[in-house]
């Protein structure tokens, strides 16, 4: 894999099996005798004033995830968050870590930051390495992608241990055409086209989580 192509892109076959305003109430206060005669009065002005309510404060609008484009680099990416579910021991766990991988994977891809995906990986993992080395080595000097999105219509799992401990997940990944810009706008080499492949993770539970000790694709 060179460090310009998406190592999606090179795979050959695709698996078959693979988210108060609070309101301050006035009130007044008569200090000093109530004439004769005016207790009705009086009594109307502090319900009047009881009743006036100051405007709830103007919710503050959520920052709006903007994609990248030719223009510049993606905005406001939201950060993937480890599922609950994903946490287990289990075969759910397993399934749900390894489509949260994909999350960090894809957030990767929009920010240039990989930090997440490496927290969760093995450093013996070699297409993840040269994944994570290639997005930052077109993240360099100020660059960025546009596209490349992820998805996994399939993951699959037998949850039978290896005689080492990981297990096995097959998983679908169908990734959208990537573009790569430099600043100004220009593209700094061509499209990379959309893929659909196959790949097999190799997963393990240790420390009480779920790490990725290996990415093959299945050709």
């Amino acid at each position: 894999m060179t460090s310009h192509t998406s190592p999606f892109a090179r795979l050959r076959y695709s698996a078959a099996a693979v988210v108060a305003a609070s309101a301050l109430m006035l009130t007044a206060c008569n200090g000093g005798a109530t004439p004769p005669g005016s207790e009705s009065t009086s009594a109307s002005g502090s319900a009047s004033a009881s009743a006036t309510v100051t405007p709830s404060p103007t919710p503050t609008p959520s920052a709006v995830y903007k994609p990248a484009d030719a223009k510049g680099k993606a905005q406001n990416v939201p950060v993937p968050v480890l599922p609950e579910a994903a946490k287990a021991e289990t075969k759910e766990g397993l399934l749900a870590f390894s489509g949260h991988w994909f999350e960090l994977l894809n957030y990767a891809y929009e920010t240039g930051d990989v930090s997440g995906v490496e927290m969760l990986t093995s450093p013996t993992c070699e297409l993840c390495s040269n994944i994570t080395g290639s997005l930052t080595k077109n993240y360099a000097g100020d660059r960025w992608l546009a596209g490349g999105k992820l998805i996994t219509p399939s993951v699959t799992t037998t949850f039978e241990p290896e005689p080492d401990g990981s297990y096995q997940v097959l998983v679908q990944v169908q990734q959208a055409a990537i573009s790569y810009f430099a600043p100004g706008g220009s593209e700094f080499r061509s499209p990379t086209p959309p893929s659909d492949t196959g790949n097999v993770l190799l997963v393990e539970f240790k420390d009480g989580g779920w790490y990725l000790n290996g990415l093959h694709p299945i050709r």
